[in-house]
């Protein structure tokens, strides 16, 4: 083998392995059921929520975000739905966007998942952010650049919440946030259907985060083109996303 080759041959493997160090998603396994785990350093990758197009529509879908961040040079490279919404496809939660709140808080009372108290809030300031339940956000006096609010929460101080059964018979595909640290963010959705405690589990005591987040289930979707993946079967909310340029 020439030396010329040998050398391609280096720089083609250092090439891949750098493409597979950037890979933010990876599949993984955790009794017995398989997840897609997305993990983010917010000191490197500038994540962002979007909800309203420049017309003041939801974009709804991974599709209408990357033809509008296309028209401005930019790529999407992981999108998520991040956090419930009403029919209007808007939050029903804290939702905040480039510093501005399109929502405030909301500590109601209610049925359904997100009003299974405790609830929470995960947001993104900069280089940090985290997991918080919505009575410690609030009472934080925490205003970040962006945040979303959903439930119920998967994990809160370390504990898994206490409405979750280990035998919990509701079965669904679920996606959810945590934060194992000030600067780390792990979005993860499940391949299988599984059940509340399961899913708060994996983010206990596989990923561990102290705090973690349901976004939603059923209806949970990935954008992740390294994987060559882009989730279309159902309109979306909130999307969190990482943009990159040119």
């Amino acid at each position: 083998m020439s030396r010329a080759i040998r050398l391609w041959l280096l720089v083609l493997g250092l090439l891949i392995g750098a493409a597979r160090a950037e890979a933010a998603c990876t599949g993984e396994t955790y009794e017995g059921n398989d997840y897609t785990v997305c993990r983010f350093d917010l000191r490197e990758d500038h994540l962002q929520l979007f909800s309203l197009d420049d017309k003041g529509e939801p974009y709804g879908s991974f599709s209408a975000l990357s033809l509008a961040l296309a028209d401005k040079g930019e790529s999407l490279s992981f999108g998520m739905n991040a956090g419930m919404y009403g029919e209007d496809l808007k939050p029903i939660g804290l939702y905040i966007e480039d510093a501005k709140t399109l929502h405030k808080l909301n500590r109601r009372n209610g049925p359904g998942n997100f009003h299974m108290k405790p609830n929470g809030v995960f947001f993104i300031d900069g280089d940090t952010g985290g997991v918080m339940e919505t009575e410690a956000f609030a009472a934080s006096g925490i205003r970040p650049q962006f945040a979303s609010q959903s439930g119920p929460m998967l994990v809160v101080d370390g504990k898994i919440h206490p409405k979750f059964s280990v035998d919990g018979t509701s079965l669904q595909r679920r996606n959810g946030v945590g934060a194992p640290d000030d600067h780390t963010l792990i979005f993860v959705i499940s391949e299988d259907w599984v059940n509340f405690h399961s899913f708060a589990s994996l983010f206990k005591d596989k990923l561990g985060c102290p705090n973690a987040l349901f976004l939603d289930g059923s209806i949970s979707s990935l954008h992740a083109p390294d994987m060559a993946r882009s989730d279309g079967f159902a309109l979306l909310g909130p999307i969190v996303a990482l943009a990159k340029g040119p």
